[in-house]
């Protein structure tokens, strides 16, 4: 089963996640069929933004949809993580030309300097009207393209967040992975102080300690985050430090697809009655497909009137004629 494991340093203000996706990412690939399948580098990106963004939504108290999205000017027009508050996730990418099999993100995403990452937080409470919470940045540092989603990531945190993040990710075709470590603020967290006021000089040794557990976790190899168990990896790595794990609250994270057949019908009357009904006269049916997941909805002419008011199945009087 997919797993998450989250951790403090004791003493330390450092706290630290691990996610392994096993069972939840095979589905999301096995939905695609192999007529669909994404090319390996797609298939390794959408893999490592999954990690991330369990990762990301695990480290949060919020209840809603993180929305984490890789957006260029490539091959690769969009790609996008979506994970519930429950850990639930589903993803996708749109792929409109030919991705290389040794293609880099910035030739996927990038190949201009378009490119953009967003993350947006949609609150289960949000209120009509109310937009979500959404920050943005680009696949670059002035001349310097990222090629890691790690890199954008942890540029985001820092820009964004103001918050020290350390990013180890991978994904193959049976696991996406991930390894997060973030410093946190002593004055937030008296438990972490060394002593009841922070001074300047707390400050630096706790920089000096999140440095030096980060430059661990960096040392950790793509290829070990695939291979070894969570267990093996946290003990190689930190075996020298005091590590406390914590409870996940029984959460794991799963594949798990919000679209319905009420979602589409929705998306229908948003359409109109004369753009519903142009397709139905061209193929005898509309058809919709659910990017996430490959479910079908299939609406004939009795389906589609149904949804509609008998106003709006009227001809539209010609604009000349009283």
């Amino acid at each position: 089963m997919s797993e998450l494991h989250k951790f403090m340093f004791d003493g330390l203000p450092v706290r630290g996640s691990l996610v392994r996706l096993t069972d939840a990412w095979q589905e999301l690939l096995a939905r695609r069929g192999a007529s669909t399948a994404y090319a390996l580098p797609v298939q390794q990106l959408l893999g490592e933004m999954a990690a991330a963004a369990v990762l990301m939504q695990s480290g949060i108290k919020f209840d809603g949809a993180l929305v984490l999205q890789i957006a260029g000017d490539g091959p690769v027009t969009l790609a996008v993580v979506e994970v519930q508050s429950d850990l639930g996730l589903r993803a996708m990418a749109s792929v409109t030309g030919t991705v290389d099999a040794s293609a880099s993100l910035s030739q996927m995403v990038n190949c201009q300097g378009r490119g953009r990452c967003a993350i947006t937080l949609d609150a289960q409470s949000r209120q009509p009207g109310q937009p979500p919470y959404q920050g943005i940045v680009p696949l670059q540092d002035g001349q310097h393209c990222y090629e890691q989603v790690s890199e954008v990531l942890q540029h985001y945190m820092r820009q964004s967040e103001q918050l020290d993040t350390t990013l180890v990710l991978a994904a193959n075709a049976e696991l996406a992975a991930g390894l997060m470590l973030q410093r946190l603020p002593l004055g937030g967290a008296a438990n972490l102080a060394r002593h009841a006021q922070v001074s300047d000089d707390d400050d630096a040794l706790a920089r000096l300690d999140y440095q030096r557990i980060a430059l661990l976790a960096s040392s950790l190899k793509a290829q070990e985050l695939l291979e070894l168990d969570a267990h093996t990896v946290l003990h190689r790595l930190f075996w020298q430090e005091d590590l406390r794990l914590l409870d996940h609250d029984g959460k794991r994270p799963h594949f798990s697809c919000r679209c319905s057949r009420q979602r589409v019908e929705k998306m229908l009357l948003g359409l109109g009655w004369d753009e519903v009904h142009s397709v139905l006269q061209e193929r005898g049916q509309v058809e919709v497909g659910c990017e996430f997941c490959g479910q079908q909805y299939q609406f004939d002419v009795v389906d589609a009137a149904a949804l509609f008011k008998p106003a709006d199945l009227r001809p539209q009087a010609d604009a000349g004629m009283h």
